[in-house]
């Protein structure tokens, strides 16, 4: 221990640590318990249980998986979408095709990294600008690396972390602050994986796997947390997903392994997520909070 150590030692003591807070549930708190009645229409009620309302942000939207999850909020009544995306002009004609299936919709995309707090933050408040709102936000942004570790280049890893963990975070927190200052709640999603759960086989991704381990732990800490403000916050974990990423002749071999060790015995369409999706921007998951949804085709219980 050195001298200059000292005062950071010393001021332990006589910090001050903040604590928690959680919501009463009242009804005149932000997690009041909805309506008992059950409406005398069937249908009505079915589609109410399941209507998305208000405006969305999606990162990583002009993905494969982003770009159906919008299809599917889009379906259920979300008002205005944000795609955050790298590059969103990718997926354009995707997006424009978007825009002629639901012409009462603002449907809007940004170029945003999401590591870049300064950037998310102003994208955040541009989204409000356009659309009025932030009332859910989806985490579709993620990278990932298939490398031995003994080989790992430090930098890989730590860009691995800064997009998959520390993006979600920024993200999170720049969407939350702007629903705590509207006073409405929201609600909050990341994509976590399979890959947070269990060591993936054959590849070795050790970086990918540590990430998204850290947004289910992320999800958790954020569900306390922010539970007080009406912001419910959960995850997604997906099993291998029938993608352009999985595709290929260099991982043909990987894909019939994770076929086989799958008790459905096959990868997961793309809009197979979305029921997952519209479930927790819709009224019907008011009470699901800190939850993981693995859509995997029972992958994980092996």
């Amino acid at each position: 221990m050195t001298h200059s150590e000292l005062p950071g030692r010393e001021a332990l003591a006589s910090r001050a640590v903040p604590s928690m807070v959680f919501s009463t549930g009242s009804a005149s708190s932000m997690t009041p318990p909805p309506p008992q009645e059950i409406p005398r229409d069937a249908s009505t009620g079915a589609q109410k249980r399941f209507t998305v309302r208000g405006n969305a942000v999606i990162t990583g939207g002009a993905g494969t998986l982003g770009l159906h999850a919008c299809a599917a909020l889009l379906e259920h009544g979300l008002d205005g979408l944000m795609i955050f995306d790298a590059d969103p002009t990718h997926a354009q004609a995707q997006i424009d095709d978007l825009r002629s299936k639901f012409p009462s919709a603002t449907i809007n995309a940004m170029k945003v990294d999401v590591t870049d707090e300064v950037a998310v933050d102003a994208a955040m408040a541009e989204t409000v600008t356009q659309l009025g709102s932030i009332d859910a936000l989806f985490c579709f942004v993620g990278i990932v690396g298939c490398v031995e570790s003994l080989a790992m280049p430090i930098a890989q890893w730590r860009k691995i972390l800064d997009v998959n963990t520390t993006g979600s975070f920024i993200c999170a927190q720049a969407a939350a602050r702007q629903m705590v200052a509207r006073g409405n709640g929201g609600s909050i999603t990341f994509i976590a994986s399979i890959s947070g759960h269990r060591v993936n086989y054959p590849q070795p991704q050790v970086a990918y796997n540590v990430s998204k381990a850290a947004v289910l732990m992320l999800k958790s800490c954020l569900a306390a947390e922010w539970a007080r403000y009406g912001i419910r916050t959960n995850s997604i974990s997906p099993g291998y997903m029938d993608t352009i990423l999985n595709e290929g002749e260099g991982i043909a071999e990987h894909r019939r392994v994770w076929a086989e060790r799958n008790p459905t015995g096959r990868m997961g369409a793309p809009s197979e997520l979305t029921g997952a999706v519209v479930l927790l921007a819709s009224e019907a998951s008011s009470y699901i909070n800190g939850t993981d949804i693995v859509v995997d085709g029972g992958g994980v219980v092996l």
